[in-house]
């Protein structure tokens, strides 16, 4: 959408919105929604940097889906979730517009919508394609269940990041934690609580934060972590701020954006864990081996060890964060 696949379809006549409410979901920050009504769109998003943008760019939101007159799909990376939402949507809505990119399997996806309805219209441009569609019950063998258990015993959904499986930096770190790990902890980018999990059968602590950006890992992991100890936070750990600072952090630090590899994301998350800790904290982390993140930790806390390595990953304890 950022490249106005909507705004073509919509102002050449392509597409006609129905009146009524309009539902979008999950749009990029940057997408292009210029050429819909501002006074019937509400945004759907579970992503909250994403949320926040749309929500200061004078957007209402919404935590539903319908019944709407036109619900817009923007396509993530999972495709589980975009058939999800695509099922919803299509439950909802009198139309159904899907929009996005080919590295996020659109075309995949309009071929399987084709599979079900027949002949569906479609715009191709700048590497994506949108299509459209009239509501149906057709793809409720899409839709998403509740979260069911998974990777030992954990609870997952579609669209979270290591939805089938354990992730390897992430099991690494947790085996190399010490046993007694500082009493007021944080999980950045906690996910659907692994980490924190781990964190929590050390001894000495007493409270820890799992901050993601997330809202569908946060759901899990608060059906995975039900230890008092530990708080819920729906929020970008990068601008996050704590009513007090940590005396420690654990963190497996995102560095995708979209499909790209983006070594700036973690720096950031190793920036906001120096600002988030004590004079005298520490952080423990988990980062693939080919990120080039040892000259931010250097310049951001005092003492920085490497602990280990393997299966392509780091990991780090660093203490004593540069104010």
């Amino acid at each position: 959408m950022t490249s106005s696949r909507l705004s073509t379809a919509l102002l050449d006549g392509l597409v006609t919105l129905p009146e009524g409410e309009i539902v979008v979901l999950r749009p990029p920050a940057l997408a292009d929604l210029a050429a819909l009504p501002r006074e019937r769109v509400r945004v759907l998003h579970g992503y909250r940097p994403d949320r926040d943008a749309w929500e200061q760019a004078g957007y209402a939101m919404t935590d539903r889906v319908g019944p709407v007159a036109v619900a817009v799909v923007c396509v993530p990376r999972s495709k589980a979730l975009a058939r999800g939402m695509i099922a919803t949507a299509a439950a909802q809505a009198r139309l159904v517009i899907v929009d996005g990119q080919k590295t996020d399997g659109i075309d995949s996806l309009f071929r399987d919508v084709r599979a079900r309805l027949g002949d569906v219209p479609s715009l191709t441009k700048a590497h994506g394609r949108l299509f459209w569609f009239a509501g149906t019950e057709a793809f409720a063998d899409w839709a998403i269940g509740a979260p069911s258990p998974g990777p030992e015993g954990f609870v997952t959904t579609a669209g979270v990041f290591s939805e089938g499986a354990v992730d390897t930096g992430s099991a690494l770190l947790a085996a190399a934690l010490p046993a007694r790990l500082p009493a007021r902890l944080a999980d950045p980018g906690a996910g659907w609580g692994y980490l924190s999990a781990a964190a929590l059968r050390r001894e000495g602590v007493q409270s820890i934060d799992l901050i993601e950006a997330e809202q569908l890992a946060l759901d899990c992991a608060r059906i995975n972590i039900t230890d008092p100890r530990a708080s819920f936070h729906w929020a970008d750990a990068t601008t996050h701020r704590p009513a007090a600072p940590y005396d420690g952090i654990v963190m497996n630090p995102p560095f995708h954006v979209g499909r790209g590899a983006e070594a700036s994301l973690g720096r950031a998350f190793i920036q906001a864990a120096a600002r988030m800790l004590t004079p005298g904290g520490q952080l423990w982390m988990v980062a693939n081996r080919h990120l080039p993140y040892e000259a931010t930790l250097n310049e951001r806390f005092k003492v920085v060890t490497e602990l280990g390595s393997g299966a392509g990953f780091k990991l780090y304890h660093a203490m004593r964060p540069r104010r």
